[in-house]
Order: structure tokens, then C-alpha cells, then sequence
């Protein structure tokens, strides 16, 4: 009976949550600062790798999507890509960290390249299939608010494990040694999901249609594309946030690399509570509001992150972060999935597989503002590289991880008070 309970228990779903967030949180929070900081590759070169990056993501993101929802086999249509990318993505993300000793600038940038391009295609089958799965599993406003709350908990859990192990273990081992022992804990908990999860059934049996109805269909959604593109801001900070917290301690708080775990730790143990304050916060108000105050929430709590000046000030910015994240962390899914929902009710078929991919691309196509971001901050206060920090560095990054993250959420709250989104009896799932 244990076992049976266990079966799409939003716990275990919630372990595929785990496996991909601690290698995607070690690849977003220091791919970055490895290749420029650590190997000297210039900001160019480096900020040309990620915008080809992102256009491929813009082409494979819709496609894994449809494929995904045209796959039907006995073990079902998202399971089977997850097992296979499992292998794949373990190998591709130790290529990103594993460069080889005295290439040249041009051959550090191909590799850099290839490998971000080879990591995104495994990585996007992966994110696609596995979170088509959330609004096919879970079907109730309470029941998703609670599983979306049990989801962002492990996320944050594997947040945490990826910012304190990460440079501990890139600082004693090397990247090279991280990726492997990252990659390692992904392969044993996906498949750790993948063994108590299980496909409905007569999801697989609704209508399917052809590619270009697929995407005409999305294309046409109105609240969808909306809510994806205010959430893509927010969605920039969270990966900014990420990727410039090394820096931050460098060159603002000027901590030694052995306590940058501890900043990151700051953020992210503080969001392990404030998840379960969330969850109280949205199951008392309608979604969209509460994704709206969340979005303000977290614009004001990376104000302070500006006044840091040592170890301790920063971390008590951090803490304050952790709010604001935890609440973007848990509201968004919720709202994706009504959106999912009133699309079935109006056509009769599920496409979980082409909304999530196609919001996937929306989402992780900010990654651009992302890049441009640090571009241009970076030429406007002379910062190019570890080698060549320009005359301020300290400025650059306080601009970077303060002032950029709160005019981008201030953008997606802006653009948030456009979604206006229909009610749906809340059917509870037994």
C-alpha cells in the first residue's frame, strides 16, 4: 500500500525537481565565472557563445515540446526521453566544466560553444518532459498550489546543495571533479522519480494535432504569452542572481572564494521556510494576485543587496532575497497550469508538451537580457575579463546584481496587470 501511495505522491514527482535543479543551479550560478574569471575568456567572446545559445534554444524548445506530446508508447510519452536524456545530459554537462588544459583563446571559445549548444539541446528534453508532467498529474487549484509548493522546496533544497558544495568543491578539486559528483546525484535521483511516476492514461487517448495547428493554437493565447513574457524578467534575475553572486563576493563584499558558499547559503536556507509562508499566502487568494505579489516582493528585496559591503551585510541582503524568490518560485507553475487548463477546456486536447516548451523558450530566451545585461554594464564601467577587471569592478557588480535585477521586475510586475484569467471549478484529485 506504501508503495502504491508513493505512485505520483507530489513528493516523488518532486525528486525530478532535485535531480535537474543541482546541476542546472551549479551550471547557471558558475559556468560564467568559469570561463571568464578562472580560464580569461573575454566578455565578447563569451557573450556571442550564449546569444547563438539562446537561438538555438529558440529552435529546439518548440520542437521537443511537439515531439513530446506526439510520442506514444507503453511506457508512456514523456517518460522514455527522460530516460534517455539521462545518460546524455550527464555527459554533456561535465564537458561544460571539463575544458582541457592549454587550448588557445579560439579553441577555449569553440569548445565553450559547442559545449553550451550540446548541454541545451539534452537539457531542454529533460525540462520539457519533465514539466509537461505537472499539469497532467495534478488537477485542482489545492492540489497544484500544494505540489507546485512541495516542487519549489526540493528545488530549493537542490539550490542549496549546488551553492554551498559548489565552490567548496570547484575551490579543492576543480570543476572537472564538481561536474562529476553533480552529474552523479542527478542520475540517482531522476531515476529515483522516474520509478514512482506514472503517466495518465487517458491524457495519451485525447485528439493530437498537427505541428502547425499545435503552435497556431499557442501562437493565438493571448493571457499565455503575456504571463510568459512578464515572467521571463523575473526569470533573468533569478538566473543574474545566480551568475553574478561570485563576482559580487569578489569584487563587492572582497570575501575569499572558500566563503562564497556562505552568501549563497544565505539566500537560499532562508528560502526553504519561506516557501511553506508562500504556500500559506496563495492558497488564501487568487493565483494571478499572488504571483503579482510576489513579483513586488521580490523588486523590493534586491534593493539591499546594493549596501552590501562585507560577508556579514551581505548575507543579511541575502536573507532578505530569499523572500522575494521563494514567492516567484512557487506562483508561477500554478498559474502555467491554469493557463494549460483553459486551453483544454476550449479545445479538447492536451498539449502540455507545446506549452511548456514553447513557455520554456519565452522563459529561458531571457537568458539574452541576461547576457546583454552584463555587456554592456560590463563595456560602460570597462570590465572584460578576471585578466582585465577594468577600474571599477566593484561598481560593476553592485550594478549587476541590484540596480539591473529591480528595473527588470519592476518591467514583469508592469507587465503582470495584463493577465486577467477565466476561473475553473476546483476539481481536487483524489
Amino acid at each position: 500500500m506504501a508503495r502504491n501511495r508513493a505512485i505520483n505522491s507530489p513528493w516523488m514527482y518532486a525528486f525530478g525537481m532535485l535531480a535537474m535543479m543541482i546541476p542546472s543551479h551549479a551550471f547557471s550560478a558558475f559556468y560564467v565565472f568559469y570561463y571568464m574569471e578562472t580560464l580569461g575568456l573575454a566578455i565578447g567572446l563569451v557573450t556571442f557563445a550564449r546569444t547563438v545559445f539562446m537561438i538555438w534554444d529558440a529552435v529546439n524548445q518548440p520542437l521537443a515540446g511537439y515531439l513530446s506530446d506526439r510520442t506514444d508508447t507503453r511506457f508512456g510519452r514523456r517518460k522514455p526521453w527522460l530516460y534517455v536524456s539521462i545518460p546524455l545530459f550527464f555527459l554533456m554537462f561535465y564537458l561544460v566544466f571539463a575544458v582541457p588544459e592549454g587550448l588557445s583563446e579560439t579553441a577555449l571559445f569553440v569548445w565553450f560553444l559547442v559545449a553550451l549548444v550540446l548541454f541545451e539541446a539534452v537539457a531542454t528534453i529533460i525540462w520539457v518532459n519533465y514539466g509537461s508532467l505537472f499539469p497532467e498529474l495534478y488537477r485542482g487549484n489545492t492540489l497544484r498550489k500544494k505540489a507546485s509548493a512541495i516542487q519549489q522546496g526540493y528545488q530549493i533544497v537542490a539550490i542549496l546543495i549546488a551553492s554551498v558544495a559548489g565552490p567548496i568543491l570547484y575551490d579543492g578539486l576543480g570543476f572537472g571533479p564538481m561536474a562529476l559528483i553533480f552529474g552523479g546525484m542527478f542520475a540517482v535521483l531522476m531515476i529515483l522519480f522516474l520509478r514512482f511516476t506514472q503517466e495518465d492514461e487517458e491524457a495519451r487517448k485525447t485528439p493530437r494535432m498537427g505541428l502547425k495547428e499545435s503552435f497556431a493554437a499557442t501562437v493565438t493565447n493571448k493571457p499565455f504569452w503575456i504571463f510568459n513574457i512578464a515572467n521571463s524578467f523575473a526569470q533573468t534575475v533569478n538566473g543574474l542572481l545566480s551568475s553574478m553572486i561570485p563576482f559580487y563576493a569578489k569584487y563587492v563584499l572582497k570575501v575569499p572564494p572558500e566563503q562564497v558558499s556562505l552568501l549563497l547559503a544565505s539566500i537560499f536556507v532562508s528560502v526553504i521556510p519561506l516557501v511553506a509562508v508562500w504556500f500559506w499566502i496563495i492558497k488564501r487568494m487568487d493565483s494571478v494576485k499572488a504571483w503579482r505579489l510576489s513579483l513586488l516582493a521580490y523588486a523590493l528585496s534586491v534593493i539591499p543587496l546594493w549596501f552590501g559591503s562585507n560577508l556579514l551585510t551581505g548575507i543579511a541582503a541575502g536573507v532578505l532575497v530569499g523572500f522575494g524568490l521563494a514567492g516567484f518560485l512557487v506562483t508561477p507553475p500554478v498559474v502555467n497550469s491554469h493557463i494549460i487548463d483553459l486551453d483544454y477546456a476550449e479545445t479538447g486536447r492536451r498539449r502540455e508538451g507545446v506549452y511548456t516548451a514553447v513557455s520554456g523558450f519565452i522563459t529561458r530566451s531571457s537568458g539574452l537580457i541576461s547576457v546583454l545585461s552584463v555587456l554592456v554594464v560590463g563595456v560602460l564601467l570597462g570590465y572584460e575579463s578576471g585578466d582585465k577587471p577594468g577600474d571599477n569592478p566593484e561598481l560593476t557588480f553592485r550594478v549587476l546584481i541590484s540596480v539591473v535585477p529591480f528595473i527588470l521586475l519592476v518591467i514583469s510586475l508592469a507587465l503582470s496587470s495584463f493577465v486577467r484569467l477565466k476561473p475553473l471549478p476546483d476539481i481536487e484529485q483524489a
